[in-house]
C-alpha cells in the first residue's frame, strides 16, 4: 500500500453546484511523484458520512447510513481514485495537481460519501486532503493509442479530465520540438455552457496550431445562447458521434428496437421526443470530422458516464474502429 500524505487545496472553482476544479499542493517538504498524462491518484477525506451495504429480500443491494449506538450516522475515512487534469509539465513547473470532480448523487439525491466532504473544502479554511503517494494507471496515450494516426477522445462530464491533461502535455511537448504528427479530435459534452469546464483553454490550444487538434464541445441542454454560438454543438457526446458517422441517434434506435419487440414503444417515443438532436458546431463540418476518423487508422478513447461509454463502444464497433475506455 502506498504511503499517504496530507496536501493543501489552494484553489477551488465551481462551474455549477455539482462541478468543481481544484488544485492540490503536496505535503510540506514533499513533491508529487512523476506521472504520465491520463493517470490517476487516490484521494481521501477523513470526515465522510459512512454507509453500509444491505441486501434486501429481493436480493437488491442498497447502501444505508451506518449508525452508532446513539443512532447517529458515523463519520470516517473514504478513499477514491481521481484522474489528474493537470499536465505533467505543469506539476513539474508549478508543483500542484489539478482535478475536475463532480458531486455524486444517488437516486434519492443523497450526495456521495467522499464528494460530499470534498465539496465542503475551502482554500481559506478546511483545506486539507489526504493523498496516496503513488500515481498510476494505464489510461495513457502510449498504452491506448500507440500506432494510430487518428485519436478521437470522447469525454462526458468530468470524464474530460485525463484528456485535458493529455492535450496540454502534447501541446507543451510540441512547443519543445517533440511532435508525434497524430491528429487528435476531442469531443466533450456536458449539460450547459457554464459546465463546459476548460472550454476557453481548449479553444486556445486548438488555435495555437502546435498540434493537429480539433475541439468539438457540445451541450445537452442548449439555451438560445448556445444555439447562436457557432462554436458550440448540441446533444450528448454519444449521439454527436453517431451523427458524425451518419447513424441514427441512440433514442431512435431504441424506439425501432421497441417496435420490433412490441413492448415499451410509448416510453421509447417519449424519450425520443425529449432528446436534443445532434448539431455540430458551425465551425466544424461533418465531412471534416469523418476525414479525421478513417476507421483503419483511428482509435476512439473514452472516459466518463458508463452508459455513454457503452454506446460509444457500439458506435466504434459498428464502424470497425478500435476502441479503448477508462476502467477503474
Amino acid at each position: 500500500m502506498a504511503k499517504t500524505k496530507v496536501g493543501t487545496v489552494v484553489s477551488w472553482y465551481n462551474s455549477s453546484s455539482v462541478l468543481g476544479v481544484f488544485r492540490l499542493t503536496p505535503e510540506d517538504g514533499s513533491k508529487f511523484s512523476s506521472y504520465k498524462a491520463g493517470q490517476y491518484i487516490a484521494l481521501r477525506r477523513d470526515d465522510c458520512w459512512l454507509t453500509k451495504k444491505l441486501i434486501g429480500p429481493d436480493k437488491k443491494v442498497q447502501y444505508v447510513p451506518n449508525l452508532d449506538e446513539s443512532s447517529n450516522q458515523k463519520r470516517g475515512p473514504v478513499t477514491h481514485s481521481y484522474s489528474i487534469s493537470s499536465a505533467p509539465f505543469e506539476t513539474l513547473e508549478k508543483g500542484y495537481l489539478e482535478f475536475y470532480v463532480i458531486l455524486e448523487m444517488d437516486k434519492k439525491g443523497t450526495p456521495g460519501r467522499l464528494t460530499e466532504s470534498m465539496f465542503r473544502i475551502s482554500p481559506e479554511g478546511d483545506n486539507k486532503l489526504t493523498y496516496f503517494e503513488k500515481i498510476t494507471g494505464v489510461f495513457t496515450l502510449d498504452k491506448m493509442a500507440v500506432g494510430f494516426q487518428n485519436v478521437v477522445l470522447v469525454g462526458t462530464g468530468t470524464g474530460l479530465a485525463p484528456f485535458v491533461s493529455m492535450i496540454k502535455q502534447l501541446n507543451f511537448e510540441a512547443g519543445q520540438g517533440r511532435s508525434d504528427g497524430v491528429k487528435y479530435t476531442l469531443i466533450h459534452a456536458n449539460r450547459t455552457y457554464e459546465e463546459l469546464d476548460y472550454y476557453q483553454q481548449l479553444l486556445a490550444l486548438e488555435t495555437s496550431n502546435n498540434i493537429d487538434f480539433k475541439y468539438v464541445p457540445s451541450v445537452s441542454r442548449p439555451t438560445s445562447r448556445d444555439v447562436n454560438d457557432p462554436k458550440i454543438g448540441q446533444s450528448r457526446a454519444n449521439n454527436l458521434l453517431r451523427h458524425i458517422f451518419e447513424m441514427p441517434i441512440k433514442e431512435e434506435q431504441d424506439l425501432k428496437d421497441a417496435k420490433a419487440k412490441g413492448e415499451g414503444v410509448c416510453k421509447a417515443q417519449e424519450v425520443l421526443e425529449r432528446t436534443v438532436k445532434p448539431v455540430l458546431p458551425q465551425t466544424t463540418s461533418q465531412k471534416e470530422l469523418q476525414q479525421r476518423m478513417d476507421p483503419p487508422r483511428t482509435v476512439i478513447v473514452t472516459c466518463g458516464n458508463p452508459w455513454s461509454m457503452e454506446d460509444i463502444k457500439y458506435v466504434a464497433d459498428h464502424n470497425h474502429i478500435n476502441f479503448e475506455k477508462e476502467d477503474w
